[in-house]
Order: C-alpha cells, then sequence, then structure tokens
C-alpha cells in the first residue's frame, strides 16, 4: 500500500508567498495611513484630556491651573504656539526653563501633569490660533483673561509627515480642539462639511 505524504511542495509555498506579498504591497499604504491617523488622534486627544484636566483641578481647587504649550519638557523649555508638548501647573506661573521639575503641589512652579509630543507621536504637529501658548481656568472651571492676555481658544493637530489634511484633499484626518470662554474643551474634524452633515458632532 502506497504511503501518502504530507505537507506543502516547494511550488505551493512559493505561490503563498507571492500571494502574500501581493497583499502586503496593497495594504501597505493604507496601514501606512493609518498609523499616520492614528498620532494625530492620539495627540489631540492626550491634548484634550491635558486640558480637561486643568479644568476639572481648577473646579475641584477653587483655584487657578495654568495649562502651557511647551517646545519640550527639557530644563530649557519655552512656551511655543507649535509645542507639542505640556504642562499643566498650579497658579499662573510661566513654566519657562523648569519643564524638567518633578511634579509637586508645594514646590515651583507646582506642576501637576505634563506630557511630552515625542511618546508615541512623533510626527504629530500642532498649531494655536492667533499664537496663544497658554490659558487658565478660574476657580469657576472658566478660561480667565486675567492671567493670560491671548488665551488659547484652538489648536490644530495635524500630520505633515503624513501629508495634507483632508480638507485640503490630503490623506490626513487632521483634528482640531477648541476652549470656550465658559471653558468647554471640544475637539472637532475641520473635514467635515456642514453643508452636508448639518447636526454631525464632529462638525467644528
Amino acid at each position: 500500500m502506497k504511503k501518502l505524504s504530507c505537507g506543502f511542495t516547494l511550488i505551493e509555498m512559493m505561490i503563498t508567498l507571492a500571494v502574500f506579498a501581493l497583499l502586503l504591497m496593497i495594504g501597505l499604504p493604507s496601514m501606512t495611513t493609518w498609523l499616520q491617523n492614528a498620532q494625530i488622534r492620539t495627540s489631540a486627544e492626550t491634548m484634550q484630556m491635558g486640558l480637561q484636566f486643568a479644568r476639572a483641578e481648577a473646579l475641584r481647587r477653587n483655584v487657578p491651573v495654568r495649562f502651557q504649550l511647551v517646545d519640550s519638557l527639557a530644563g530649557g523649555c519655552a512656551l511655543s504656539a507649535t509645542g507639542t508638548s505640556w504642562v499643566v501647573n498650579l497658579g499662573d506661573l510661566d513654566v519657562t526653563g523648569a519643564c524638567d521639575a518633578a511634579e509637586s503641589e508645594d514646590v515651583d512652579p507646582r506642576i501637576l501633569q505634563k506630557r511630552s509630543g515625542a511618546e508615541g507621536t512623533p510626527n504629530a504637529a500642532v498649531e494655536s490660533a492667533g499664537d496663544a501658548k497658554s490659558l487658565v481656568f478660574n476657580g469657576l472651571g472658566r478660561v480667565s483673561p486675567a492671567f493670560a492676555v491671548l488665551p488659547i481658544t484652538r489648536i490644530d493637530v495635524k500630520n505633515p509627515a503624513g501629508g495634507d489634511c483632508q480638507e485640503n484633499k490630503g490623506r490626513m484626518r487632521c483634528l482640531r480642539l477648541t476652549v470656550s470662554n465658559g471653558g468647554e474643551v471640544r475637539m472637532c474634524d475641520p473635514a467635515v462639511d456642514p453643508a452636508i452633515y448639518i447636526n454631525d458632532p464632529r462638525l467644528c
């Protein structure tokens, strides 16, 4: 009785590898776009959480709490309207040159929370409207103009490494954060057309 052989032939393995390589080449551009878009969303969501945390702490403590965009978390940091890193601290102190300080409620600049833009979102780019670099929430959770002459009202999060934004016919789904005078922090999608999606919650 003839014994049946098990396994794959060399030709079958080569065909399988060729099909797998073809599928990989077809899906790679979509995967790359998805990964680049994920960096935008991660950066925007983290920044939104930072703003909401600052507001919540101001309400909880009934004291001013400041959110600041900075160029890095190093000792020589500076406020920057295009900074992807941010710092939340008690009071209205400017954290310039002290972003490397440990989180502490007692030692100036009394940093409560901070995040580096290099963590998981190295390609994300930020642009704050009007060159605004910080804002202060007062004890009522509202944006206080007394502490910042030009408070942050809008932050656009993009990814130039991945291409243009969808509103400019590109592939990147750029996002926008808005902060109202009442302190409401909202994330929206500038590519959503208000003429088509009238009541869409993603509208800016």
